[in-house]
């Protein structure tokens, strides 16, 4: 009894005798001087290089779901801030340094090509710099992939994901985009129109990618009506679109978040199980289809399942590295070539001197046809339509940041000041590539906020070449060895339907009726005040971020060609 009773009572008697307001200040001294001390060792990881002190690193849980502001930047502040807050003009270099005193790791932000080629090309061959697994957690979600892996694992999936990127599957890509144009036309009922208005032309743009990639990277024969499922559950487009807008749960829930009873959550296990499920289901039937008959396939995924079986043994890829690589092309090259499509026809929409150009050199090339036809074997002589759709990605470019880590204590040469200085790197640094900085750097792009296609084809002058072929490789799909290996897919797909979009159409901006004139009378009006297109590219060509950065919704006006 007296032991039930006794340690109550010595509980009670502890409690009255603590010192609440100094245990209190105790615990914020303790707070404040560990704070402190990670600042301080974040700036000796990055050696007092100039840059920004702030709570959490942008890329960090914390930095990402918190509203933006001037103490917490976002994950999209070098893109919004590019203008108001430049904080590479603001500490004049091309590096700054970025170093967290409550969470994250200490890093260095730089839109030098000259710095990322150090970490990028010669990090990669020394090992001296990596991915960082913590920023490779939505791609190995779904399992290793040739986006996610390093060094030895990564030269493995591109031994053999590269023998599924060829000609012939060029040649499939052409052959269904243009055949899908087509089908699009007839089952939207442009054909009896000459005027179309488009809302938002990602609806088109979104869905055309998503089946070229479901016919040429999958075998799957859908057609503009029949978007793609699995076993009559979601839709292929529904379970992409749910999961690109809850990709940072999926990465960071507990297992027991997913089985809350709200209906969003529901919904988003359905998609990530119907996906699943879905890629299962292929990587069985493709290797199935390969021990059993003599006719091979040419989509992508037939091809990298049959070089994965030819190499057997070790160097074969697992389910999971299979489904990995599913993701990667699926995911990357889907969401990524919609939102530069979009991107794309929006700025030659505002620019109809350039659209202009690029529409006659398609009718130059096809003029000799029935019908303006456009064939695989023009791709080389569209090089304005190319164009246009390289600099569509070089001002919203879908890969934001290439993000590598120091892996051992090591140097960077920086340029400051105009004078070269050599930056100790401790070990566990982040090294952020920032794309959008390169891209809008006017050491590497005169004027980067115009949109000028003529920075990459032949003829179009302003820059040397040798430096041009260079910008084009990093501007457009990433550069050095990992160069991304769907380039040309995506390239061949986007030429395709620009040429026959430009071909048939004039593209024009679907202006708004301006604030003072959106009354419900005035809204429907034609006399109703339009905003300009300045105040359209203000309001529209702005970048938003789900999987990878992209451009908000983009309203366009169809108009038929007549000639």
């Amino acid at each position: 009894m007296g032991i039930s009773y006794g340690v109550p009572a010595l509980v009670y008697n502890i409690i009255n005798d603590v010192n609440w307001g100094t245990l209190a200040v105790t615990a914020i001294t303790f707070v404040i001087a560990s704070r402190a001390l990670k600042l301080i060792d974040g700036l000796k990881a990055v050696n007092f290089l100039p840059g920004l002190r702030i709570p959490f690193q942008p890329l960090s849980l914390l930095g990402v779901i918190l509203p933006e502001s001037t103490w917490n930047p976002g994950l999209l502040f070098t893109w919004s801030w590019r203008h108001t807050r430049n904080l590479y003009a603001h500490y004049g270099n091309d590096t700054i340094s970025i170093v967290p005193y409550l969470s994250g790791v200490p890093s260095l932000y730089t839109q030098s090509m000259d710095v990322a080629r150090q970490v990028v090309v010669a990090g990669h061959k020394s090992a001296t710099f990596g991915k960082a697994d913590s920023m490779s957690a939505a791609l190995l979600f779904w399992g290793p992939s040739i986006v996610s892996s390093e060094r030895d694992v990564w030269r493995k999936h591109r031994r053999i994901m590269g023998p599924a990127f060829n000609n012939e599957t060029y040649a499939l890509v052409w052959s269904a985009s243009r055949n899908l144009y087509t089908d699009m036309l007839t089952a939207e009922g442009w054909n009896d129109q000459n005027t179309i208005d488009v809302p938002c032309v990602q609806t088109f743009t979104f869905k055309f990618t998503l089946i070229i990639i479901a016919s040429c990277g999958f075998g799957l024969p859908f057609t503009w009506v029949t978007p793609p499922s699995h076993g009559g559950e979601m839709s292929i487009q529904e379970c992409i679109q749910t999961i690109s807008r809850t990709n940072t749960f999926a990465i960071t829930a507990p297992k027991w978040a997913w089985k809350l009873p709200f209906k969003w959550v529901q919904q988003t296990r359905r998609a990530y199980d119907s996906m699943r499920a879905f890629m299962h289901a292929q990587v069985q039937e493709r290797k199935k289809a390969l021990h059993s008959s003599a006719t091979r396939e040419k989509d992508v995924f037939s091809r990298l399942v049959e070089a994965s079986e030819d190499e057997g043994g070790k160097m074969a890829l697992k389910d999971d590295e299979l489904i990995g690589n599913i993701f990667a092309i699926l995911f990357a090259g889907h969401e990524t070539t919609a939102h530069t499509l979009a991107a794309t026809l929006g700025f030659l929409a505002l620019h109809e001197d350039i659209q202009e150009e690029v529409a006659k050199q398609v009718k130059e090339v096809t003029r000799a046809r029935e019908g303006g036809e456009a064939l695989l074997e023009d791709y080389p002589k569209l090089d304005k339509v190319l164009a246009a759709f390289y600099e569509g990605v070089r001002m919203f470019p879908s890969g934001v940041f290439l993000i590598r880590e120091a892996k051992q204590d090591t140097t960077l040469t920086l340029e400051v000041g105009g004078a070269k200085s050599v930056l100790p790197i401790k070990k566990g640094t982040h090294i952020v590539v920032d794309m959008v900085g390169v891209q809008y750097n006017q050491k590497y792009f005169a004027e980067p906020e115009e949109f000028r296609p003529s920075r990459w084809h032949k003829g179009g002058g302003g820059q040397d070449k040798e430096d041009l072929t260079e910008s084009e490789a990093f501007t457009a799909f990433s550069f050095g060895p990992r160069t991304c290996i769907g380039r040309k897919f995506a390239t061949t797909e986007a030429v395709c339907l620009l040429s026959l979009l430009l071909r048939d159409w004039r593209v024009e901006p679907l202006l708004a009726p301006k604030a003072s004139s959106t009354n419900e009378n005035s809204a429907k009006s034609s006399s109703a005040v339009l905003e300009t297109h300045e105040e359209w590219r203000a309001r529209v060509m702005q970048a938003t971020l789900e999987l990878t950065m992209g451009i908000k919704n983009v309203p366009l006006r169809f108009v038929r060609r007549v000639y």
